[in-house]
């Protein structure tokens, strides 16, 4: 037996061993043999050139984890940016909750190390190394850590916590004379924490709550801010999501994502000075931001400063090169210029990182088509469709060259599996009807110019064509008559 147990024991150690060598191995393989690199928003006051800052602020941090294994009321899903300013001098009142930390913890470890009582001192012990052990790595003592505070790491350290609560609590009913009171007051704290942990769940069911939630624990965190406003900007809600980026911006000057976003925005709402501002700020903060300088050359190309467009999409591409979303807008710009042949490659660049990008795929399409290279622009279609088999403005896109090439018949098919997929679409009834004009199918194209007029009555060459074929419809009326 004592044989099969060393076995199973040495079993398992070398099990641990393999385990703990992969996970090492492979943090190796992704992020090399140097550590993390970490901003001074991310832990402020590791980058402090105080050590008495330095040690004061860690110590303080360590008295904010206590109280949240204590009392989980003020709870954030991020930390950083200034959600909690750094303690500088000792005046600062904040200095009494370190104290209070230390006071505590010496007072446990006096009674774990000198007891009388060897029972007290394995259960403080105990319940001291699992609340301290497993905190270490997050303590900024041997490296730097990514964050101020991070709940994540107390859920370890919660284990020596609820030893210690419970047997502090067993040597009080021990000694308290009206033990029902105290069964009572603790039964009172266990359903406080059964109800916060309900509220704070259902926090979690949606970014929208749980961005907000943060508001009122960490209001002068820049990244609070910017989540609250990046959730409203995907729901639609532009005005609202402006208001968050720029109390992000303010709260942190160098947030560049912030910035990013908001020039994005008021580029939509053709603000457009104001977000070559913020975007050209951005880059000069961050040079190597791919996505603000594409966003940046977007803002340019639209006030027609062509050059500086141009110069800022390849910038973009310089420092990321594979970015599909650049070179469609780079083909764009060229597309503007007349430069077709660059706007070609361009886009093709584009499909080749990114075989599923339709917008460069079918502005392939119309460029062909556009200067009369029908025979190439099917080609694309073609390819394009192989790719994309479900895209219903590739095929109408196809269609239409097929039909400028007399090929009526899958142009039909192409015009009518779009519609199918895409039946409120005006230009698709109203290219088909077109089709059937061209092709003779007089009563097919009346009824589609019908259907595309209904959807929009204002589409001009629509219109126009209608009433043509009405004209030719009566005059054949009146042959036969």
């Amino acid at each position: 037996n004592a044989g099969l147990l060393r076995k199973g024991l040495l079993f398992r150690i070398t099990l641990l061993m393999c385990g703990g060598a992969g996970i090492l191995y492979i943090r190796w393989r992704i992020m090399g043999t140097g550590p993390p690199a970490f901003t001074e928003v991310d832990n402020p006051a590791s980058f402090a050139d105080s050590l008495f800052v330095r040690a004061i602020n860690y110590n303080y941090y360590y008295s904010l984890n206590a109280w949240l294994l204590l009392c989980p009321w003020w709870l954030c899903f991020d930390w950083s940016m200034g959600c909690i300013p750094l303690i500088k001098s000792v005046s600062d009142w904040r200095i009494i909750a370190l104290a209070a930390l230390w006071f505590c913890l010496i007072g446990l470890i006096c009674q774990a190390l000198c007891s009388e009582d060897s029972h007290k001192r394995r259960i403080l012990t105990l319940g001291l190394g699992f609340l301290i052990i497993p905190f270490l790595p997050a303590s900024n003592l041997f490296f730097r850590v990514g964050f101020v505070v991070a709940e994540r790491v107390i859920y370890l350290p919660s284990i020596g916590y609820c030893i210690l609560f419970t047997y502090g609590f067993s040597l009080l009913s021990k000694q308290a004379k009206k033990k029902k009171i105290l069964a009572v007051a603790v039964l009172g704290i266990l359903l406080i924490n059964v109800m916060r942990c309900a509220l704070r769940s259902s926090q979690w069911r949606s970014e929208e709550q749980l961005f907000r939630s943060a508001l009122s624990v960490c209001p002068l965190n820049a990244k609070v801010h910017y989540n609250v406003g990046k959730n409203l900007a995907d729901k639609g809600n532009q005005s609202a999501a402006i208001k968050y980026y720029r109390e992000a911006v303010r709260l942190n000057p160098k947030y560049v994502h912030a910035m990013n976003n908001l020039g994005n925005i008021l580029k939509e709402r053709n603000e457009l000075h104001e977000a070559e501002e913020l975007l050209s700020l951005a880059v000069q903060i961050q040079p190597d931001f791919a996505a603000a300088w594409m966003n940046l050359g977007i803002v340019q190309n639209s006030l027609r400063r062509f050059e500086e467009a141009e110069q800022s999409y390849w910038t973009a591409i310089k420092h990321r090169k594979k970015y599909p979303d650049c070179y469609y807008n780079l083909g764009r710009l060229y597309a503007d210029l007349n430069r077709h042949i660059d706007a070609l490659n361009a886009w093709r660049n584009a499909t080749v990182l990114k075989p599923e990008h339709s917008l460069a795929w079918n502005n392939m399409i119309i460029l062909l088509d556009n200067t009369g290279n029908l025979a190439q622009a099917e080609a694309v279609g073609r390819e394009a469709l192989e790719l994309i088999p479900n895209d219903h403005s590739l095929m109408f896109s196809l269609a239409n060259v097929l039909g400028k090439s007399q090929k009526y018949k899958e142009s039909e098919a192409l015009f009518l599996k779009a519609i199918k997929a895409n039946p409120n679409a005006a230009s698709y009834h109203g290219n088909l009807a077109v089709l059937y004009h061209r092709w003779g199918n007089l009563d097919l194209a009346k009824k589609h110019y019908e259907v595309s007029l209904k959807l929009d009555p204002m589409a001009p060459g629509t219109k126009e064509n209608y009433n043509l074929l009405r004209r030719k419809l009566e005059q054949l009326q009146k042959k036969g008559g």
